[in-house]
């Protein structure tokens, strides 16, 4: 089996809109499109209950469909808005046109004075003349009218601010190039003059796509996916998602420059706060609230507890705690299951695309426990499909789980 990039977000890059912001959770777009492509047949709504980066609601909207998508974190309900708004050209140009206003006042250094936000370790994400600039260019984007411009110009901004960044993506996690030679920053500085290069082209690139509209009926909001109930306004043909994967990665941590520079975050706790109330989140204060957390009734399968067991004494310090997030995971996927369960339509299919993990060399097999909590949630018949490798380790899979309802 092989690792399939094309299945995974570097795929969207080369797709429009899908491509606006490289988020390294997403999943890929023809993974999306094979789904709708074999399933999709007869189907005209969609339900995306792990909305992220709203590839599967964009996709939907292509075909004409109806697609109500959810998230429980308000960039990403933000940017999933935005990507699936329609344009027409007169945005199209104040947008070209505001993007070469923003590059003259910044090379004029008329910008008002403004401060970064309040990142930690800001010094570890860009270097002095990158957060110089990356801050002028926010106060440029700030003075646009509110509305479609202003967004716009944030996804460009967005663009600019991180790959302006020391940010690496060479794995699922992000993390930091490294440190250049006797300097505490983490890349040689880059010459400023293209710094205005890079921004002119991150306008271009969304103006280019902008035009290239959708044509079905999306709504974008933000709610849990355990309790969606009536909000999400079903029943659905389809649901087609790519929840958290139980891997103990954040999503709050890895969108923290977006969010601190856009203005949703302004501190640490809100960040542990909002990790806390997502699955499968367990950063900042969310690490310490696992310790005192208790199982609740939900169904998981008994061949889980044996595995939860080991994990415990895999690691004599974290064993208890990555225990304990592994066991409130899957607490909280069936809470999901169950909602899903009452949205998605007789004769209807749901789709998840979901990786296993190992904890201390301990299996944890989601696919397996996917399949029957589906089951047990109220879905007819549910099976997994390898579809492709996820990195060097032998064990490490993702699936597409297929529940008929």
């Amino acid at each position: 089996m092989r690792q399939r990039a094309d299945l995974t977000f570097k795929q969207n890059a080369h797709h429009g809109r899908h491509g606006w912001l490289r988020l390294t959770p997403a999943y890929s777009v023809k993974l999306v499109e094979q789904i709708l492509g074999e399933f999709g047949e007869g189907a005209e709504s969609v339900l995306e209950p792990f909305s992220g980066s709203g590839t599967t609601a964009l996709c939907a909207s292509y075909r004409g469909m109806r697609a109500v998508a959810a998230d429980i974190n308000p960039f990403l309900v933000w940017l999933g808005r935005v990507k699936n708004a329609r344009y027409d050209t007169e945005d199209e140009l104040a947008l070209r046109a505001e993007g070469a206003k923003i590059s003259r006042r910044l090379r004029a250094r008329t910008t008002p004075k403004s401060e970064p936000p309040p990142l930690k370790n800001i010094e570890r994400w860009w270097g002095p003349a990158e957060l110089s600039f990356v801050t002028r260019l926010r106060a440029e984007v700030e003075r646009a009218p509110r509305g479609p411009l202003r967004d716009l110009l944030k996804v460009a901004f967005c663009r600019t601010m991180i790959a302006l960044s020391n940010a690496a993506f060479n794995h699922q996690s992000m993390s930091f190039k490294a440190a250049a030679e006797g300097s505490r920053a983490r890349a040689p500085l880059r010459d400023p003059a293209r710094f205005f290069e890079q921004f002119t082209g991150d306008v271009a690139a969304v103006a280019d796509t902008l035009l290239d509209n959708p044509n079905g009926k999306v709504r974008i909001e933000q709610m849990d996916a355990r309790t969606l109930g009536a909000r999400a306004r079903g029943p659905f043909d389809l649901l087609i998602t790519s929840p958290p994967y139980p891997n103990r990665m954040s999503y709050v941590r890895e969108l923290r420059p977006y969010m601190y520079w856009l203005g949703f975050l302004d501190n640490a706790k809100d960040a542990g706060e909002l990790d806390w109330t997502a699955i499968g989140g367990t950063w900042g204060i969310a690490t310490s609230r696992l310790l005192a957390w208790q199982p609740s009734d939900a169904y998981v399968p008994s061949y889980l507890t044996p595995i939860v067991k080991r994990i415990v004494n895999g690691h004599p310090k974290n064993g208890e705690l990555m225990a304990r997030y592994v066991r409130k995971y899957f607490d909280d996927m069936f809470s999901h299951f169950q909602t899903a369960a009452k949205l998605v339509r007789a004769g209807g299919t749901a789709h998840y695309i979901v990786g296993n993990s190992t904890f201390y060399g301990e299996l944890v097999p989601a696919d397996r426990l996917y399949v029957d909590q589906l089951k047990k949630a109220g879905f007819r018949k549910a099976n997994a499909r390898a579809i492709r490798k996820r990195n060097s380790k032998r064990q490490l899979i993702e699936f597409h789980v297929i529940a008929e309802r």
